[in-house]
């Protein structure tokens, strides 16, 4: 009977939290399919590779606003963050600086603006969207005035420093082509899904998200592990800007605004609640993937790339219909009726039941068994027939007692006309 129960738990449990880690990856294969089918050649290696190669630096910055919105933030600027940090980091190295301290430093800006954006918002207690907008413009005018408005390119292959391309992309002698940087993006996934599920940051950004007093009234220090979550951002926002670095070479000024809006829409699409509180990093990645597929397997149809945004906008729509039905149904409270608490009594009387089967089954007795499983099935049967029954009557009932509020209603509305009308005789 216990393991039968369990199983019908574990069965309530996918129906409530489970079916939405499988709706991401189940839309991401449906969409991948569909490509191939309709799409030209998009079942080869070559636009594999262009899917990873899409997804990169959109996953590196998802991956940090995943942290910032499970704990109940919002971050505008990552995008121009990462653009204003690669393009520092370009200038260096044109006035000298090594390949390995460039691309540390793009890393260095990009995490000091993430400290920028924790400290302004954790200390002073302004809220996230206004300090992350004010950081988007600031990031955008920092990297165009450290460029002097002009373009930063960095080494392509065979020249010294274009090592860090393969990095991303190694090109064999024969000219095979080999995503390397997913290996990149793989491990950058799974050490924020370690620091996600398994440390005290993690598990305080879910705390902080959920809510925020609540978590300080427990003695979690907000204000630091607020500051540290903006920092993670910063950091996937200097490694995405790398990876942006090595797919496309140049970087220009005043670019990145609107890259934090496939970011958020990937970690939404992925089952990041915008509420804060709930969000895994896997569910994210697979979020830049949907977008990564859309944006490779619209040309393969011969649709524009706007496509790709006016169907991005649709899935983040849904998505957060979706986040919100999950939320209401977690909050509401659920009435059992006589029918219900009848059911679940049935319910665990055929558990008993079939746990008793496999018994007999077990000891070889293969008559009683018969008997057992075809007193099971009229028990069942009946269930279902009763159930059905009450069910009906409970609905009567409902409509019953819905037409005499109507009708008081309207009892009442009649004895209020003709008060007004007696008050104005008067």
């Amino acid at each position: 009977m216990a393991s039968e129960n369990i199983s019908i738990s574990r069965m309530q449990r996918f129906k409530e939290r489970g079916l939405k880690y499988v709706l991401a990856p189940a839309a991401l294969l449906i969409l991948y399919v569909f490509f191939g089918i309709f799409g030209m050649n998009y079942f080869s290696y070559p636009t594999l590779v262009n899917i990873i190669d899409a997804a990169f630096y959109i996953g590196f910055i998802s991956m940090g606003v995943t942290f910032v919105i499970i704990s109940g933030g919002i971050d505008l600027s990552i995008g121009t963050v990462m653009m204003a940090s690669t393009l520092i980091g370009g200038v260096a190295h044109k006035h000298g600086l090594p390949m390995v301290p460039s691309l540390l430093l793009i890393i260095l800006v990009g995490t000091a603006f993430g400290f920028f954006n924790g400290f302004i918002i954790s200390r002073l207690k302004m809220p996230p969207f206004i300090v992350t907008l004010g950081t988007m413009m600031i990031s955008m005018g920092v990297g165009s005035i450290v460029s002097n408005v002009q373009s930063a390119t960095f080494p392509i292959r065979g020249q010294p420093g274009g090592w860090y391309k393969d990095l991303f992309l190694y090109l064999s002698p024969n000219g095979g082509m080999i995503p390397t940087g997913a290996l990149l993006l793989l491990l950058v996934g799974v050490i924020c899904h370690l620091i996600l599920n398994n440390t005290k940051l993690g598990r305080y950004t879910y705390a902080i998200g959920s809510n925020i007093e609540a978590a300080r009234l427990s003695g979690v220090d907000v204000q630091k592990w607020q500051m540290m979550v903006y920092i993670i951002a910063g950091v996937t926002a200097g490694i995405g800007g790398i990876s942006y670095a090595a797919i496309y070479t140049t970087v220009l000024p005043a670019q990145g605004q609107g890259f934090e809006l496939y970011a958020i829409a990937a970690a939404v699409i992925g089952g990041t609640s915008l509420s804060g509180g709930i969000g895994t990093i896997w569910g994210t990645l697979i979020g830049v993937f949907i977008m990564s597929v859309l944006a490779t397997g619209l040309p393969s149809m011969n649709l524009q790339a706007h496509w790709q945004t006016f169907f991005t906008g649709i899935i983040v729509i849904g998505a957060v219909l979706l986040d919100m039905y999950r939320n209401k149904k977690a909050t509401e409270v659920r009435i059992e009726t006589a029918a219900d608490i009848y059911k679940a009594e049935m319910l665990e009387k055929i558990a008993s039941m079939r746990h008793e089967l496999a018994s007999l089954r077990a000891a070889g007795n293969a008559a009683k068994a018969a008997e057992l499983e075809r007193e099971i099935a009229s028990t069942h049967r009946e269930m279902r027939r009763t159930f059905a029954a009450k069910k009906a009557e409970e609905k009567a009932e409902l409509a019953k007692l819905r037409a005499e509020e109507r009708a008081a209603d309207h009892e009442f509305s009649e004895i209020l006309k003709q008060k007004d009308a007696f008050s104005n005789r008067k």
